[in-house]
């Protein structure tokens, strides 16, 4: 008020009052004196106070009365001139606020004058208001009659001053209350008055008011009093009211004054007391009114409710809702109940129209709503008026499309029809949205052919109500058609809104306060009403009451919200309408989820999904869940059933897909349209924002996704995104170009909804699989027994989920891996290759994830990531299984190093390949294998490496494909390399984990199971590898099993040092021998037919063309290598306890080797035979040169070429440098020992030998086609072994074992040959040479004799046992030996190609035996031995076969080499024999040599034909030498001779000197023929030992004398008869025997004359020569013989006698008388 104040303004004032005075007086000074003189002695008193008073307001204030007394009797003139001068100078006062309160009475009486005498009526509410305004001195009844002036001023006749009185009037009330405000707001800090408990009854009674606050009480009571058309008890005056005024003017109290009713007890006693009833009261004829029922029906007419008092009925009752709920509740239940009712389809149109206006006012205000749930619906036997208005807002909906609206004077006619009214004249069209081009339509809804059209009735949010402030209608206005359906529709809008919006702004307020106080976080306020933290119990009860009510208050609205938002949905054509009406059901179905209200959550989302699909589309998910018994229940809303109704399927909309059902059986297409479209992206948009909360519905939600995903034809692609793609079969998607834009879009939503589930709780993630999971089993079974597409929408989710949520995947691995493991074994192929797919794209995503930890610390997780990979192998289809094994390939390439504890598993998916699998599944499988071998065997723990040897061993094993077995060999060779130079590491790291291992058995009260235990465990991976080695080589393929056979060989040869010195043993037992025994039995068990080809066009060699020869090979393979480690590791071995045990297995083995029919395989025995006895030594390691190239490789390496069946088999030899010994543990190295020390070994050893060789070489019962005999070669390395042997046993070699050797020897030579193989062993049967056998045989007797010989005296009792042996190989040049019955042909009658046998050509074997008998002879001799046991007659014995064959033998060098033989061997014997002569050892030989002499020297064997007469020569020559030998070696010494002997020798020289003639010869031949030589020597032996002077007996001279003259009368005899048959044959020629035998006698004369005269003369008996010249005259006789050979022979004879023509000197003969 400053303006005022001041004192210019002051100064203003009161030049003012002093010229209104003025004027005032001058206008009177006429008509009224006494006024004008107030006036000029007012003007004194003004001046008056000016001047004596500073406060001069304050002194005007003081003499009001005064001041004002001149303008009030102006008033009092009724002068409208100086009345209004009067007025404007009153105002002034007024408004400088210098009126008190007597004054302002005085004015008060003086206007209600002039209003009683109607003048200046808009003045004197101008002046009013001013008073009452500017200050607050008037009071009481001065007030109330102020008051009472405006309402009279209201009712005059006058339009404008009724307007404007009724301004006044409403500003008065206002101010009234206003100053009670201010009242209570000056004494609110003074003073707190006590609070009367006590009812105030008594209505008069407000002492307990101050003056402004009693003012307002009786004014408001009276404005009730009148609305109720009672007398006023303070407005007294009062001519006439309107109840429309008083309604007005109640509501704008209440409206703008509630703290008023609120503060003050008596105030809220007037509401309660007065206003509610009066409301009621009024409402009546509105309630009971029914439209259209006949009035005739009621007992008393019904008074029609009239718009203006109803309308604002409404309006009081909204404030007196909005703002006095609290002091209402049990008043606003029934005004509530009330609204509900004015909905009901029978009352007037306008009634429900302000109804949905008023219901709209409450919709808007959240808080208030929720008091309704608080104060009804949760309260027992209480209306539940929350959910009565929702559902009434739902009922009315419903009803405005099902009854026609009757309310509207246009259509009330037409009751069928309300499209009169409508906008558009054909609604029907309606459906051509967009489609006709140029046509745009309004937004309706449309239902059953009903079309209401969409009006814009207010703004979001807030209720601007337009039939509620029509205040000026006295009429009920016309509705618009739409208008209550447009506010009914946001009635539900707002109230969806307002409610979600509280409910989850204070959802937060308590999860935040929640975590703060959890956290204990006490410091700061969360919210301004909570001044201190209450403790987290309070907090928690406080929560719960507030769930309880949020609770109940979706529990209440939900169902008559779903039916009419369905309906809405479904009859929406616009939209905006239609965006409008889903995000409400999805706020709400959000909100339920977040409340954790399942039913009515599901029943929202069930709406969308119905939505979102086409028309009485079948969907079991919707029509069998929870949601969906619901959705087609019908709800009773108001006593009305109300159907939720499905959507029409002639639904006018624009469709913009065309598609196949996802059915088993689709039948034709389904159509979607826009709005399909439009809910399906809300249904996006859901799962998007609200996926926490959606639980369990996410079945629903992902179901009908599914579908639309399929009628859109999406399909997926990789990492599970959907792309729009073709349908497989069936007619094709149609899409138009509207939706083809939205599909990427769709697709897009689709996979970032997918992709959000990463910031969704555990619990939500888990609702999301499972909805998956059970989503895919749904599709899975649609795709049984049919091969057409499935759907793969679940399967691409799961995979797209997985990806996203990597960072806590072990929440959801094992339901959403197991799922995709069933996928993958599911019949129809596409379903699962694209589990196998998600699954293997997951599990690599696991593995390259970078985890927190990472895997390698986290191990557990590894595995859990890589156990599906593992699960996969139990899947058959062979398409899932190269998956998997991609999968591995590329986990392998990536992840390989880091792989650790996953080892195992993955190397079991390797292993996990079946034979049966098909070629390509395990090539891939194989791959990974190569991979892990050559790249990663250092990045595994040592613990897989055994599992690496046993898959690798495994593929060996797979007969699918012979490359793959053979490379996995080749493998198992790499990793025993790798083993062996990372040796030190991998059994360091072994030993660690076998000791944990160990504790952790030993507390579990355990035995630690593993292979080969207790063998150390780098042993034990050895032996695993051994072990796998040695199942390959019985394989059933030959190619494998020579690969490993090698394989195992070289390993253990190469890297077998590393092993421990126990280890050796399990070696040998479990692995060599067990190898050995099955290859054994293979062999043995091995068919015998022919194998025509190696698959496809490869030729098998003759020598492998059956499974037998094959298996031979391996045998031959196998056993050669155990015997070269037994060979090369004897120093490892022998150590061993059962080393003898070993060595008699070993033996056995190579005993059966050696005996079967085989000859491959018995020769190889033998072979291995020899390489143990060390006969072939392996190169030792000290031995070799230091830069041998071949060391360092330890790859088999072959030595010589694979020949055929021949001798030199190859052996692989391996030796690598590793065989140091320098790693056993004991501190001394095992001493190395080249031979076996222990005799038992050896004697094994020729046992084993021996009994090969008696089995191999004893002729068979029956001899067939098929007999087996056995080859040479074998033969000889038999025999071959023997002299080596023979080193080690010679010490206790006796005759027995001498007498088993000579058997085999024997048997041996004695063995055919097949004609095939003769031309390779044979020499041409010219050339005289020996078989390598012969050769080995004489070779094994040669090694005998030569021990013997050096050997001690017992041993030399062998000799002729050995004598015996070598003479009976002799025997064979005349008489070969018989190999049981088979029969022979000699070789040169043989044919090769047929299976016979052939003898061979003995003669050089047994000539080489007799000149080893003559050389051994020489050197034995004198041997007692040899003495005793008779050899030399043996030998002569022997010799005699050949000698008397002679010309018979079968080769012509036999009986010369025999006679040569004899001559040296009786050179060397006679003298021994002569020596023992007394001892009678010899009697035997003598009779036996003199047959033999005897035999040969006038053999019966006739001289071939086509002798030349040089060789006869020669062979005289020989004959010649043998007598000789008579009289040098045998005559001379005939004293230590039997007499016998001698006497057979003298008649055998007697013989030769005259009947050796030849009968055979021809003529020319004869005198060469005739072996004179021969007869000379005969002869000159004769005489030379007849004339012997050396007779040491007498008896021996004899002989020789006796001799002689048989000799000389035989002569005579012969001539004689010769003689006479000359005589008597005449003229015809004597035989040619007589002739020759003439010839002979005569040569014999002439010889023996000769012999005389060179004899000694003493020698020569007197005797004898007398017989000698007695045949003179005989001779002389035969002179006239005709032959002139006898002749010349006759000459000869005659001319030796010319010797004694002279006179012997006359002495007497010695010594005879």
């Amino acid at each position: 008020m400053s303006g005022t104040n001041s004192p210019e303004a002051v100064k203003k004032l009161l030049e003012n009052m002093q010229s209104d005075l003025r004027a005032l007086s001058l206008e009177c000074k006429k008509k009224f004196p006494p006024v004008k003189e107030a006036a000029e002695s007012g003007i004194i008193k003004v001046k008056t106070i000016a001047a004596r008073n500073t406060e001069i307001l304050t002194a005007l204030k003081e003499n009001s009365s005064e001041v004002v007394q001149p303008f009030l009797m102006g008033c009092g003139t009724k002068e409208p001139k100086i009345t209004q001068l009067c007025l404007a100078a009153i105002q002034r006062l007024m408004s400088h606020e210098v009126v008190s309160e007597t004054a302002a009475g005085n004015i008060i009486n003086m206007l209600w004058q002039l209003m009683e005498n109607s003048l200046e009526e808009l003045k004197l509410l101008q002046t009013v208001l001013v008073l009452l305004t500017t200050n607050t001195v008037v009071h009481d009844e001065a007030l109330s009659k102020a008051i009472v002036l405006c309402f009279r001023l209201h009712f005059t006749k006058d339009n404008i001053t009724n307007n404007t009185a009724a301004a006044t009037v409403r500003q008065v009330v206002t101010v009234v209350f206003e100053r009670m405000v201010a009242e209570d707001e000056r004494y609110r800090d003074i003073i707190e008055q006590p609070v009367l408990v006590q009812g105030n009854s008594n209505r008069r009674s407000v002492s307990t008011l101050k003056p402004c606050a009693k003012d307002a009480y009786m004014l408001f009571q009276d404005l009730c009093q009148l609305v109720n058309a009672d007398a006023p008890y303070w407005l007294v005056g009062m001519t006439e009211m309107t109840r429309t005024f008083g309604l007005e003017l109640l509501e704008s109290v209440l409206n703008d004054f509630p703290q008023v009713f609120l503060q003050h007890q008596e105030f809220s006693f007037l509401l309660k007391e007065r206003v509610c009833p009066l409301v009621i009261k009024l409402f009546s004829p509105n309630i009971k009114f029914r439209q259209g029922s006949s009035t005739s029906s009621s007992p008393a007419p019904v008074e029609k409710p009239y718009f203006p008092i109803c309308m604002r009925l409404l309006r009081v009752v909204s404030v007196l809702i909005k703002q006095f709920y609290s002091l209402l509740v049990t008043e606003c239940e029934i005004f509530l109940s009330l609204l509900v009712k004015f909905l009901d389809a029978d009352k007037p149109q306008w009634l429900r129209a302000v109804a949905v206006e008023s219901i709209h006012r409450l919709c808007v205000q959240p808080q208030l709503l929720r008091s309704f749930c608080q104060s009804y619906d949760m309260k027992q036997h209480s209306t539940k008026v929350f959910r009565d208005i929702v559902n009434a807002l739902g009922s009315f909906i419903q009803s405005l499309f099902l009854v026609p609206p009757t309310g509207n004077p246009a259509t009330t006619n037409q009751a069928g029809n309300n499209n009169s009214g409508g906008p558009v004249s054909a609604p029907a069209n309606s459906g051509m949205v967009g489609i006709g081009g140029g046509v745009t339509l309004l937004p309706a809804f449309e239902y059953r052919g009903t079309w209401i059209p969409i009006l814009t009735v207010t703004v979001q949010g807030s209720a601007k109500a337009t039939y509620l402030e029509m205040l000026d209608k006295v009429e009920p206005p016309t509705i618009p058609e739409g208008y209550a359906m447009s506010v009914a529709f946001h009635c539900l809008l707002d109230l969806v809104r307002g409610i979600t919006s509280m409910i989850e702004g204070e959802l937060g307020e308590v999860e935040t306060e929640y975590q703060s106080t959890t956290e204990g976080a006490s410091s700061p306020m969360h919210s301004s009403e909570q001044q201190d933290l209450q403790s987290t119990s309070d907090q928690m009860d406080k929560e719960i009451v507030s769930r309880a009510v949020w609770e109940e208050m979706v529990n209440a609205c939900w169902c008559g919200l779903l039916a009419a938002l369905s309906l809405l949905l479904d009859a929406s054509t616009d939209e905006a309408a239609t965006e409008n009406i889903l995000k409400a059901e999805l706020t709400m179905a959000a909100l339920c989820g977040r409340l954790g209200l399942v039913t009515s959550r599901d029943a929202f989302i069930t709406a969308i999904c119905k939505g979102s699909l086409p028309p009485h589309y079948a969907l079991t998910v919707l029509n069998t869940s929870t949601a969906a018994t619901l959705s087609n229940k019908s709800y009773s809303i108001q006593g009305q059933s109300v159907m939720m109704i499905s959507p029409s399927s002639e639904s006018h909309q624009q469709v913009v897909a065309v598609g196949q059902p996802l059915a088993v059986q689709p039948q034709g297409t389904v159509m979607l349209t826009s709005k399909n479209i439009q809910c399906m992206r809300t249904l996006l948009n859901l799962a998007h924002c609200h996926g926490a909360v959606l639980g369990t519905s996410w079945q629903l939600v992902l179901a009908t996704l599914q579908h639309l995903v399929w009628i859109l034809g999406l399909k997926p692609s990789s990492g599970g995104a959907l792309k729009p793609g073709r349908a497989v079969e069936g007619p094709s998607t149609v899409l138009t170009t509207a939706v083809m834009t939205d599909l990427p879009v769709i697709s897009n939503i689709l996979s970032r909804l997918f992709e959000s589930s990463q910031y969704l709780d555990d619990v939500s993630l888990h609702h999301l699989i499972n909805a998956l999971c059970s989503l895919s089993l749904e599709a899975m079974d649609m795709a049984y027994g049919n091969n057409k597409e499935p759907s793969l929408f679940a399967v691409a989710k799961l995979l797209e989920t997985g990806l996203v949520n990597m960072h806590r995947i072990e929440i959801l691995w094992r339901p959403l891996t197991g799922h995709l493991l069933e996928v993958c074994q599911h019949p129809n192929s596409r379903m699962r290759e694209w589990g196998a797919e998600a699954l293997t794209s997951l599990i690599k995503a696991g593995l390259t994830f970078n985890h927190e930890p990472p895997l390698s610390q986290n191990q557990r997780l590894q595995l859990l990531l890589l156990n599906p990979l593992k699960e996969m192998s139990n899947i058959n289809h062979p398409d899932i299984r190269l998956k998997q094994l991609e999968c591995v390939l590329q986990i392998l390439q990536s992840q390989g190093d880091s792989l650790g504890p996953g080892w195992p598993l993955v190397l079991g998916v390797m292993g996990a390949i079946r034979n049966d699998q098909g070629e390509s599944l395990i090539r891939t499988a194989f791959q990974c294998l190569q991979l892990v071998v050559t790249d990663f065997l250092p990045t595994m723990p040592c613990t897989c490496l055994q599992i690496v040897v046993d898959v690798a061993g495994s593929f060996g094993l797979h007969n699918q494909e012979l490359n793959i077995s053979l490379t996995s060999i080749g493998l198992l060779w790499n990793i025993s390399d790798y083993f062996f130079q990372r040796g030190e590491i991998i059994e360091k790291e072994l030993n660690k984990e076998e000791a944990a291992q160990q504790k952790q058995a030993e507390e579990k009260g355990v035995v630690l199971n593993r292979p080969f235990h207790p063998a150390p465990p780098f042993d034990c991976l050895w032996l695993c590898l051994y072990a796998k080695l040695g199942e390959l080589c019985v394989d059933p393929r030959p190619a494998v099993r020579k690969s490993a056979g090698q394989t195992l060989f070289s390993t253990i040869g190469a890297h077998g040092t590393l092993l421990q010195h126990s280890t050796w043993h399990t070696v040998i037992w479990k692995v060599l021998f067990h190898l050995l025994d099955r290859v054994r039995e293979s062999s043995t068990t091995a068919d015998k037919e022919k194998i025509e080809s190696g698959g496809g066009n490869i030729l098998i060699h003759h020598s492998r063309d059956t499974a037998e020869k094959q298996w031979a090979e391996t045998w031959v393979l196998t056993l050669a290598g155990v015997a070269r480690i037994f060979n090369t590791r004897r120093y490892l071995l022998q150590p061993l306890g059962d080393f003898s045990r070993a060595w008699d297995v070993l033996l056995d083995h190579i005993q059966s080797a050696a005996l079967s029919k085989n000859n491959e395989v018995s020769l190889a025995a033998l072979k291995s035979f020899q390489e143990i006895l060390q006969i072939v030594s392996p190169v030792r390691d000290s031995d070799k040169p230091e830069t041998s190239p071949v060391v360092n490789v330890p790859v088999p390496v072959l030595i010589g070429p694979i020949s055929g069946p021949g001798l030199n088999r190859p052996f692989i030899r391996t030796d690598s440098i590793g065989e140091r010994l320098g790693r056993y543990s004991n501190s001394e190295p095992p001493i190395v020992t080249d031979e076996l020390e222990d005799l038992n070994l050896w004697w094994a050893a020729w046992n084993t030998w021996y009994r090969i060789g008696s089995e191999s070489t004893k002729p068979p019962i029956t001899f067939d086609k098929l007999t087996f005999i056995p080859s040479q070669p074998f033969l000889t390395a038999l025999i071959q072994i023997f002299p080596a042997l023979y080193q080690h046993i010679k010490t206790g070699f006796n005759m027995d074992d001498l007498q088993k050797l000579g058997v085999i020897l024997h048997s041996a030579v004695s063995v055919p040959i097949s004609s095939d193989a003769s031309p390779f062993i044979l020499p041409s049967y010219t050339e005289a040479v020996l078989t390598s056998l012969q050769e080995a045989v004489l070779t094994a007797l040669d090694v005998l004799q030569k021990a013997i010989c050096v050997g001690p005296e017992n041993m030399q009792i062998m000799y002729p046992a050995i004598f015996d042996q070598l003479l009976a190989f002799v025997e064979f040049s005349c008489k070969p030996p018989q190999y049981g019955q088979l029969e022979t042909k000699h070789i040169a009658n043989a044919k090769y190609n047929q299976a016979e046998w052939v003898a061979l050509n003995y003669v050089p074997f047994a000539e080489r035996s007799l000149e080893v008998v003559v050389d051994l002879y020489q050197k034995t001799a004198c041997h007692k031995a040899v003495v005793n046991e008779k050899v030399l007659q043996n030998i002569i014995k022997a010799l005699r076969v050949p000698l008397s064959l002679k010309y018979s033998c079968p080769s012509e060098s036999t009986w010369k080499l025999a006679v040569s033989s004899l001559l040296k061997v009786l050179s060397i014997g006679l003298p021994v024999a002569r020596q023992h002569a007394s001892s009678g050892k010899f009697d035997s030989m003598w009779p036996e040599l003199a047959n033999t002499f005897e035999d040969f020297l006038f053999t019966k064997s006739i001289p071939p034909d086509n002798l030349s007469i040089q060789e006869f020569q020669r062979n005289e020559s020989i004959d010649v030498e043998v007598v000789q030998l008579i009289s040098t070696e045998i005559l001379p010494y005939a004293n230590f001779i039997p007499k016998e002997f001698v006497g057979q020798i003298m008649t055998m020289l007697n013989k030769g000197s005259i009947h050796s003639q030849s009968s055979s010869f021809t003529e020319a031949e004869i005198d060469i023929r005739l072996r004179e030589e021969f007869s000379k020597m005969c002869f000159e032996t004769l005489l030379q030992f007849s004339f012997s002077n050396k007779v040491t007996t007498p008896q021996e001279g004899y002989i020789s004398r006796m001799a002689l003259s048989v000799l000389l009368k035989r002569s005579q005899d012969v001539l004689h008869r010769y003689i006479e048959d000359e005589r008597l044959s005449g003229k015809c020629p004597l035989p040619r025997q007589q002739v020759t035998e003439i010839i002979f006698v005569l040569k014999a004369v002439s010889t023996l004359i000769d012999s005389l005269k060179k004899t000694q003369p003493e020698n020569v008996d007197g005797n004898t020569w007398a017989q000698v010249i007695a045949l003179y005259p005989t001779l002389v006789e035969c002179i006239t013989c005709s032959s002139s050979e006898v002749c010349s022979a006759l000459k000869e004879a005659l001319v030796p006698f010319k010797d004694f023509m002279q006179p012997p000197a006359s002495k007497v003969q010695n010594g005879e008388s």
